[in-house]
């Protein structure tokens, strides 16, 4: 899948602090240099949940754990048919996690700056010092004749490391045969090249205090910025009630502590779907009572499973989802309570490409009652942690379980990966999600896997619906 270039990557990186800086000079006055990660480059931290299975993945395939205690690493989706991590480790991305979901199974793909954090006990091959330089400065591949060892482990196709015999890193590489095969082999590949001579890790203790202390004046400059945005759209649209569109998620609780210091108290405008996990719920009371603001509830109530019945479950490209559960009960609650607002919306441009090309201030073709504002457009979700942290603020708990995105527990924009982990933290949840979908599914024809397979999350046409609600 091809990278969406959604603004400029801000992601920076202070080898004396050990932390990621948003631009390039750090509190501490040293000069930052870029982080090379993918498009778009929403990059957020790693949180322990996510620390944890990156070292799963990378001490069942090579032994030992990537990422140190005490060490600041930082993730970076890209794109991909499922999910694809880029991990960031001392101001440099030294491997990437893939996500196989027809094995079912995550594959690492490091890079040889990994072997700043790390040294594999298994999967790797030992290179004769006579091939070193032509795999180390042209990308060759490790033939036969200059294999010196192979690890037992090794199975065509693998992601392997390649040392040399004093046990530096001079690259990584795919596999193209078996260990027994390559003992045997006197000519031919043994492993392909695909990495060689990384940008180097500069490793280094740090918290994520730290990094909020070294993006200091950044994180004030963009918050200065937002709460003057906030406070010339209320003074343009003074006429109408204002409110905060709260969904449980960070960007919308980013969006209403900076209201809240903009303009003072305003209403939550909560969209109650009936699908929200436990935890959003529970954030919610939470947010109010930590800031003392009403919550303003829009609920779905049985118009979801309605039209799920007459529609079958919403896809990725057929989202009506959010217009019915969402979207609708908003306008609805509007109309009731205002006739019309105005509502401060934790929309960012790194988030999708029609968000990007979103105006700041906007009506929603559905919500035609609602003037929408993006306090936070040009934030990226390293700015929105940061500040976070900063402001110490009660943020839903599952974005430490996990999940990047806060949303309906079976939302279908949410990749295999995320699905599996969903189902396995809440069974009942989803049994209860799988029964209505073999229902309908066997009303309608669907093969035997439609639902096990999540292949309901697909649809062979349909357009997206509007989903700039947040």
């Amino acid at each position: 899948m091809r990278p969406s270039y959604l603004g400029k990557i801000q992601l920076r990186w202070c080898d004396a602090c050990h932390t990621p800086v948003l631009g390039e000079q750090c509190a501490c006055g040293e000069k930052t240099h870029a982080v090379s990660i993918t498009p778009p480059g929403d990059a957020r931290p790693a949180f322990a949940s996510d620390v944890a299975l990156v070292n799963s993945i990378f001490i069942d395939y090579f032994g030992v754990p990537l990422i140190p205690e005490g060490h600041l690493a930082v993730l970076n989706k890209v794109p991909d048919p499922d999910r694809m991590e880029e991990v960031v480790l001392g101001g440099t991305v030294v491997a990437a996690i893939r996500y196989m979901p027809d094995e079912g199974v995550w594959e690492p793909l490091p890079r040889p700056a990994a072997c700043r954090y790390m040294k594999p006990t298994k999967r790797y091959v030992v290179v004769d010092d006579g091939a070193v330089a032509s795999i180390r400065e042209g990308g060759s591949s490790l033939l036969a004749p200059g294999l010196v060892e192979i690890e037992d482990s090794v199975r065509t196709g693998d992601e392997v490391f390649l040392l040399s015999r004093s046990g530096e890193c001079i690259g990584v590489g795919r596999a193209r045969v078996d260990a027994a095969e390559a003992r045997t082999m006197e000519r031919g590949a043994v492993v392909r090249t695909r990495k060689i001579g990384d940008a180097d890790a500069v490793p280094g203790e740090a918290s994520w205090d730290d990094a909020v202390r070294a993006n200091t004046r950044i994180i004030d400059a963009y918050e200065g910025a937002s709460l003057d945005f906030i406070r010339r759209v209320r003074e343009s649209h003074a006429h109408l009630p204002a409110n905060v569109s709260y969904s449980g998620g960070k960007d919308s609780l980013v969006t209403l502590i900076l209201v809240l210091k903009a303009i003072g108290p305003v209403p939550a405008l909560y969209a109650d779907t009936g699908l929200e996990f436990p935890e959003t719920e529970e954030n919610v009371a939470t947010v109010a009572e930590r800031y003392g603001v009403e919550v303003v509830r829009a609920e779905t109530g049985e118009a979801f499973w309605k039209n799920f019945e007459v529609e079958g479950p919403p896809a990725v490209n057929a989202r009506w989802c959010c217009r019915v559960a969402k979207l609708e009960p908003v306008s609805r609650v509007i109309d009731e309570r205002w006739g019309e607002s105005l509502s401060f919306i934790g929309q960012r441009k790194y988030e999708s490409l029609n968000r990007k090309n979103s105006p700041r201030v906007w009506r929603n073709r559905i919500v035609g009652n609602q003037v929408s504002a993006a306090p936070i457009q040009h934030w990226t979700a390293m700015h929105v942690w940061l500040y976070l942290f900063k402001e110490h603020a009660p943020y839903n708990v599952l974005y430490e379980r996990g999940l990047d995105r806060i949303g309906c527990f079976m939302c279908p924009s949410s990749d295999r990966a995320l699905l599996v982990r969903i189902k396995a933290a809440y069974p009942d949840l989803w049994q209860g999600w799988t029964e209505r979908l073999e229902a309908w599914g066997a009303a309608h024809g669907m093969p035997a896997d439609w639902a096990a397979e999540d292949l309901w999350r697909k649809r062979e046409s349909g357009g997206d619906e509007d989903d700039s609600y947040n």
